[in-house]
């Protein structure tokens, strides 16, 4: 019987989840299926441990989950810790072990599979959400001069930023607050291109050295990415390369095989339908 691993979010049916571990799966010759669950918040706990009870060995999790994920394990990975947010369990024994991938999927699309590299980077982050924190650990290991989280409210990312003051220079402020600053990497972390719109930011930040990277996807491009395109970014990218890259953390982390992604991204770019998609 092979063994079972699900995706718990709400909603979930778009999810391209299946797809991607179902190759990972065919790929690295593993028995095992991956289905969809729609878990309310009101059922997310109890849902999930039935899941386990039935002898699942492991899950995803997706909004708006993964700070509730957090509380229901019984161990968390450091780099969930530092998010604070879990998207992927492990059963190990009777223990539930939480930990977040994103921001290492993140990492790994710019570095490995864009071929950027950064040598002490000015780095906007925009928003100061769950998707920004679980980016910001691992953009801070880019050693950047300069970190800086921009958010609708100031308040929430001046409140981000002391939470990881330990790890380098970061700071947090308003969107309108930008107006001075140049940046040579731009993360979206914000839900605005799934609403069809751009973050409130000034034009300025962006010019021809600047890549521009938003964790939303869709084929075509985002709002984000056709809007650093006309302002001349260097590079404008979505994240279907985050997507592929923090499932195969999640794979190695319940098969111990990591996956070639190269081909999973290449077929989910074929088979992807239009318009915006969301984050794992």
């Amino acid at each position: 019987m092979p063994d079972s691993y699900a995706l718990f979010g709400y909603p979930v049916q778009h999810s391209w989840s299946p797809f991607i571990h179902g190759m990972f799966a065919r790929q690295a010759g593993q028995d095992m299926v991956y289905r969809l669950h729609e878990s309310p918040p009101e059922r997310f706990r109890s849902d999930v441990l039935e899941f386990f009870s039935a002898g699942g060995r492991g899950i995803n999790v997706t909004l708006p989950h993964k700070r509730a994920a957090a509380d229901l394990v019984n161990e968390l990975t450091p780099r969930a810790q530092l998010a604070d947010a879990v998207n992927t369990v492990v059963r190990r024994d009777e223990l539930l072990i939480g930990d977040n991938t994103d921001g290492a999927g993140l990492l790994a699309d710019l570095t490995r599979n864009l071929g950027l590299s950064f040598d002490s980077p000015r780095i906007l982050l925009l928003g100061a959400g769950g998707a920004a924190r679980g980016a910001l650990g691992p953009l801070m290991s880019l050693e950047p001069r300069l970190m800086v989280i921009a958010n609708r409210t100031a308040e929430r990312a001046v409140a981000l930023a002391e939470d990881f003051a330990e790890l380098g220079p970061v700071s947090g402020c308003a969107f309108g607050r930008l107006e001075n600053h140049r940046f040579d990497l731009i993360v979206n972390a914000t839900s605005a291109s799934l609403r069809g719109d751009v973050p409130l930011i000034p034009i300025g930040v962006v010019d021809s050295m600047t890549v521009c990277y938003d964790m939303a996807y869709g084929v075509g491009d985002t709002p984000f990415v056709a809007w650093a395109k006309r302002l001349g970014a260097a590079r404008a990218e979505q994240g279907w390369g985050m997507l592929v890259e923090q499932a195969a953390e999640a794979f190695e982390l319940w098969r111990g095989v990591r996956p070639d992604t190269r081909p999973v991204l290449e077929a989910l770019k074929l088979r992807a339908a239009p318009g915006p998609g969301t984050r794992p």
